[in-house]
């Protein structure tokens, strides 16, 4: 069987080991092995240069593919996540002594705290969420400018 012919079949099997195990690698592996039988069929390169070959094609892919997937998490805004729909909402305090800061937002208590310039809101007082640290809320007392 020609050596190209054989680097194709690898390539192949790789795409369709993709298909069934879970993340991309077998994608890259099978696109730089098609790639490689592509080069051996059209010029005998030799097998040292065939591996080298498949190791830029290889390379290349995982590279674009990082690069792709920065780019997207970098625009994607996250669905599930906690800060999806609060950052901006106005809620109320329940709780606020030396220990805890507790907030009502919608249906829900949350543990809060404030930003280090932000003074201590009173009980009832309406507080603006400005981020979420796993679960815990980020808080400013509404009325109060931003220094």
């Amino acid at each position: 069987m020609e050596p190209g012919l054989i680097w194709i079949l690898a390539g192949l099997v790789g795409l369709g080991a993709e298909l069934l195990l879970p993340g991309v690698w077998f994608l890259w592996a099978g696109i730089a092995a098609i790639g490689t039988g592509l080069v051996v069929l059209l010029r005998d390169p030799g097998f040292a240069a065939e591996v080298a070959i498949f190791l830029l094609l290889l390379a290349g892919g995982v590279l674009l593919s990082l690069r792709f997937k920065r780019r997207a998490e970098g625009t994607a805004h996250r669905v599930n996540a906690p800060e999806a729909g609060l950052v901006g909402r106005h809620a109320t305090v329940i709780q606020a002594d030396e220990h805890a800061l507790r907030v009502r937002l919608g249906d829900s208590d949350w543990a809060a705290r404030l930003p280090r310039d932000a003074a201590a809101p009173a009980v009832g007082e309406s507080v603006r969420v400005e981020g979420v640290d796993g679960t815990l809320l980020i808080v400013r007392p509404a009325a109060a400018p931003r220094a």
